[in-house]
């Protein structure tokens, strides 16, 4: 009998022990985030999204707000103003203003299109002279590239502030030669209209060395015919992208967003297929933004 009382004690013992760690984890209940993503229909919104369920769900939050904008330099004031605590960005534009900035991980990587209607004479970059082309929304990262390359390339062109949707519209319609764009593959609404109308991506190869002498985060890479169901690949640039937040975030909040972000690999890459790319092993590489002290630890616990 007193062995029954004593195993029923130590049940007892057990529970309460279970319930006290249970308790002691950080409580996010009040927690309230905005995401800035990026133009409505790509790759940073569409996977901004699927997070923002996710870490709603993962750390019993309301569902964080997701912030269409600009892009990049859109995301990195809309940080610095406090009016978004976490942001995606692309590594180029965010090394030139990382003060204050830690970054939670590296993600995907963003693939600079050049797009022209497969119907048009323009068969390389150097055609663009003279031709009008949208160079991106205005004060986003695809206009910070697009900018870059047409110095490098010494080209003068009619230049129009259009976002995705915007060019695409304005490519079919003949009111623009070609636009840039730069985001991940496939971008959904590129694959949408390529559908529709017949679109193909210029090669880049000649001006990759030169591109490649502005930043060390810049790559060469190339894009499948598969991606957008065309004959031949393309040579592109390749800027990686980070998601990151304030260096003020507190490390616990910064550690579970991290972790979150991590276990929502599979709806991510459900989303788009860019997410993929989304791994432990080269999520840690962010220089030259720093990792948030949270985000450390949590590959840290992952390695051990």
């Amino acid at each position: 009998m007193a062995r029954s009382r004593s195993g029923r004690a130590l049940v007892m013992v057990v529970a309460l022990a279970a319930a006290l760690l249970t308790g002691c984890g950080p409580d996010f209940s009040g927690l309230h985030l905005r995401i800035a993503g990026g133009n409505g229909g790509g790759v940073y919104d569409n996977l901004a999204q699927v997070l923002a369920t996710a870490w709603a769900g993962e750390l019993g939050i309301d569902r964080p707000q997701v912030l269409q904008t600009g892009g990049t330099p859109d995301n990195l004031s809309q940080i610095r103003a406090g009016k978004a605590d976490v942001a995606f960005v692309a590594a180029d534009v965010a090394a030139a203003q990382k003060d204050g900035l830690a970054a939670l991980a590296r993600i995907h990587d963003d693939y600079l299109h050049v797009v022209v209607r497969d119907d048009s004479p323009i068969n390389s970059v150097d055609q663009l002279a003279g031709k009008t082309v949208s160079i991106g929304a205005r004060a986003s990262g695809v206009e910070y590239i697009a900018k870059e390359l047409l110095t490098i390339a010494g080209l003068n062109v009619d230049r129009r502030n259009l976002g995705l949707q915007d060019s695409l519209v304005a490519l079919v319609d003949g009111q623009i030669d070609a636009f840039f764009w730069s985001g991940g593959l496939p971008t959904p609404l590129i694959t949408r209209y390529t559908a529709k109308t017949s679109l193909r991506l210029l090669d880049l190869t000649k001006l990759m060395p030169q591109m490649q002498t502005l930043s060390p985060v810049y790559s060469t890479a190339t894009i499948p015919a598969s991606v957008y169901g065309r004959r031949e690949p393309v040579t592109t640039l390749v800027v990686p992208n980070f998601l990151v937040v304030p260096t003020s975030m507190p490390d616990d909040v910064a550690e579970a967003l991290t972790r979150g972000l991590f276990d929502a690999r599979q709806q991510l890459a459900q989303a788009n297929q860019a997410a993929l790319s989304i791994d432990v092993h080269p999520g840690i590489e962010t220089q030259p933004i720093p990792l948030h002290p949270g985000a450390l630890r949590y590959f840290r616990a992952e390695k051990s």
